[in-house]
Parts: C-alpha cells; sequence; structure tokens
C-alpha cells in the first residue's frame, strides 16, 4: 500500500514507476476512452515516452463488456480499467475483463466504489486498486495505491516522497473506521436505492434524458448495475443554466462534463452523486424542482 493525494496522482504512479520501465516499442496498453481522463493520460504518457501503443477498450452501446471481442496480444502489458463509472454509475464488470485476459495486469480505478460498496481485492482479482479518500469522507488530498505483485515485478515507488500528508491519512482511517462499522453493503444497497428513486421519478417527466446504458435501469439489469450515481439533461435547457437553477434551490449537483476522456459524452449533463448521508427527502425535492422545470419547458 502506497499513500498518494488522490486517484489521478496514483494512476500516475502506477504508470511512470512501475509500467514505463517495462514497456518497449510495440507494446500496447488497453485503456478506457469514455471514462475519466485521469484514466488515460498517464498512459499516454508512458506510451509516448517509451514507443508503445495505447489502443482504446473497445466499448458497445451498453458501456459494458458483455458482447465485446477483447484483443489481448503477446505484448498487451496492461490493461487500465474502471470500476464504477465516474458519470453513469455503472459497476463495468471488469471481472469480465479478467476472463478474457487472465495473465494480463489489470489496473482498476476505484475511485467511485472505495467507500460506497464492499470492495474486495480477492475476488476481483486485479493488480493495482487506486482511489481517492474525499470521496470517501476523507479529507482531500488523500489516497492509496494498492498492488498486488503477482504479474510482474512488484511495485515501488520511484523517487523520494518528501512528508506524508499525515493528517489526511489519518481522517482516511477514521472513515475507514466509520465506513465498516456502518456497513458497506448496506451503504451501497441505500445508495442504489436512491439512485432508483431518481431514475424512476425522471422516466416520468419527458423533457429529461437520463444518460448510459438504459437496461443498467432495471433494478435486475441483466447487463449492469448502477450504484447511486445518476447524469441525466434537460431538452432544452442547458446543464450549466440547470446546475444552478437547482443550486439556488439548495441543491448541490456537478454541471460540466465530468473530465470525460475524448470517446465520452460530448455534451454537458447534470450529476447527481449519493452516500450515506443523504435521504430521500432530498431526492423528492430534486425531482420537485425537476418537475417544475418539466412542466414550464
Amino acid at each position: 500500500m502506497h499513500f498518494v493525494s488522490g486517484t489521478t496522482e496514483g494512476l500516475r504512479a502506477v504508470a511512470r514507476d512501475w509500467l514505463l520501465p517495462q514497456l518497449r516499442p510495440g507494446d500496447e496498453i488497453l485503456v478506457p476512452f469514455a471514462d475519466h481522463t485521469a484514466n488515460l493520460l498517464p498512459w499516454q504518457e508512458a506510451a509516448a515516452l517509451s514507443g508503445a501503443t495505447v489502443r482504446a477498450l473497445p466499448y458497445d452501446a451498453a458501456h459494458d463488456y458483455a458482447t465485446r471481442t477483447l484483443e489481448v496480444g503477446p505484448r498487451t502489458r496492461l490493461i487500465a480499467a474502471t470500476h464504477v463509472h465516474h458519470v453513469y454509475g455503472n459497476d463495468m464488470n471488469v471481472h469480465r475483463l479478467r476472463a478474457l485476459a487472465p495473465d494480463v495486469p489489470i489496473c482498476l480505478d476505484a475511485a467511485q466504489s472505495f467507500g460506497h460498496l464492499p470492495l474486495s481485492v480477492a475476488s476481483l482479482d486485479v493488480d493495482f486498486v487506486v482511489f481517492s479518500g474525499h470521496k470517501a469522507m476523507a479529507l482531500p488530498g488523500t489516497g492509496a495505491v494498492w498492488s498486488r505483485n503477482t504479474r510482474g515485478p512488484a511495485f515501488v515507488p520511484a523517487g523520494w516522497s518528501g512528508s506524508p500528508n499525515t493528517s489526511g491519512i489519518i481522517s482516511l482511517a477514521a472513515a475507514m473506521d466509520w465506513l465498516d462499522e456502518a456497513g458497506l453493503s448496506r451503504i451501497e444497497s441505500w445508495n442504489r436505492s436512491l439512485g432508483v428513486r431518481l431514475t424512476t421519478g425522471l422516466s416520468k417527466l419527458p423533457a429529461f434524458e437520463v444518460l448510459g446504458c438504459q437496461q443498467s435501469l432495471l433494478p435486475d439489469s441483466p447487463v449492469q448495475q448502477r450504484h447511486g450515481i445518476v447524469a441525466f439533461r434537460h431538452r432544452d435547457i442547458s446543464s450549466n443554466d440547470l446546475g444552478f437553477i437547482l443550486a439556488a434551490d439548495g441543491l448541490l449537483v456537478r454541471a460540466d462534463e465530468h473530465c470525460q476522456a475524448p470517446e465520452g459524452e460530448k455534451t454537458a449533463s447534470v450529476r447527481a452523486s449519493f452516500h450515506a448521508y443523504n435521504s430521500t427527502d432530498e431526492v423528492d425535492r430534486l425531482l420537485t424542482a425537476l418537475t417544475r422545470l418539466q412542466n414550464s419547458s
């Protein structure tokens, strides 16, 4: 376990300190081109410095691995994956990647799953898990890289890291203790129920569009499960304006392009993210505000 300032620094550390020394011209890295930019740029930088090639993971329309053909060759050195999508809230089914590529190291961006649902490195069978503390109730500027150290050399951070963020690490430990006591399975179920409450309400408002795989909106989705993140747009009101309107009602959402990589959404959207501290009343307040906009559109 190596402490970092967050997921972005952690992914760059894996790319720079672990992957780059192994790369040679002609090697390849498989990366997601429709997830967070932080899980794309470090791998592109490593490829540019080494002569390796970056190839996009082949998303289908559902943003799922179920129907895709993953081409893994003898020179595939790493797969960069996402656990829960930061815009759609979908579980990206990384176990399917492992089944298709049993011997290739996988680096998992767990920014949206750590602290939100049970995360078992044993069952996921990935080689790196990278996360941020501030998304799991710790102070900003904290995070960590967990490494398995079985596929390839051991992960050893390069250089001298200097003084650690001691107060941030203490806050991360306290947050993890609280989350464990509250029960991550209970938190996962609660967050999902709030997401379903919101998407069910939005489905009755034709002026709004919920983004992502529509099958995953079903409670018993055969494709993916959503984990308390809902992104949507109004068909006439810009998402940036919608964000200001909701903020005036005391509803804090994110309204922009959400740092997606080049194959992600091209138009801004509004994202509502839930955690243990949110309530059904807050979801209903949001739906009431959106209903007013539906009726006035």
